[in-house]
């Protein structure tokens, strides 16, 4: 005789809300110092500050966009060199085969559109983009993010993730509810 199936929930994190501004960063800051890495804040508009308060590094996406822009520019380079010199040389006049101003519009077209996809494709993979399910977005108290309410997510993934010393540090920085989130 088989033991019966239970329905165990798994847990994906906490969600602490918070009534104000000042109160989430200060709260962000007291999370960061803890030694949690995977956890996110939520708001209804952008708070100045809260970058430091999370202890976020710059992004990389400017040097994915330069190393983008660099290979376009050396790409549309050999394109106008190879076709116009090796490929298809063409004598016009005694002009040489490959003259540089000629080809910047060309040069300048294949760095800005390499640039352009180094842009939307760095920005899709550093955001884990395209991420087509949450639980947050089932989590009946967060639909209050986007009009009064900010939100600490911390990830249940964390290293240091503890549901009860968790809760407790959530709680402890004025949390004015803290619920589990579930997968």
């Amino acid at each position: 005789m088989s033991a019966p199936a239970t329905d165990r929930v798994e847990i994906a994190g906490l969600l602490a809300e918070f009534e104000t501004a000042p109160a989430v960063v200060a709260a962000a800051r007291t999370v960061r110092d803890a030694g949690y890495r995977r956890w996110d804040v939520h708001s209804p508009f952008p708070i100045h500050g809260i970058d430091e308060a999370m202890g976020l590094r710059p992004t990389m996406l400017p040097w994915i966009v330069l190393a983008s822009g660099v290979a376009g520019t050396v790409t549309g380079l050999l394109l106008a060199w190879w076709t116009n010199a090796i490929d298809y040389p063409y004598f016009v006049s005694g002009k040489p085969l490959f003259s540089l101003p000629a080809f910047m519009p060309v040069i300048f077209e294949t760095t800005v559109l390499a640039a352009a996809f180094g842009a939307v494709l760095g920005m899709f993979g550093l955001n884990l983009l395209p991420m087509l399910y949450n639980p947050l977005f089932r989590h009946e108290r967060f639909r209050r993010v986007t009009n009064d309410r900010f939100f600490i997510v911390i990830d249940a993934s964390d290293p240091s993730f503890d549901p009860a010393g968790t809760r407790g540090l959530l709680e402890s920085c004025g949390a004015t509810a803290v619920e589990e989130v579930e997968e």
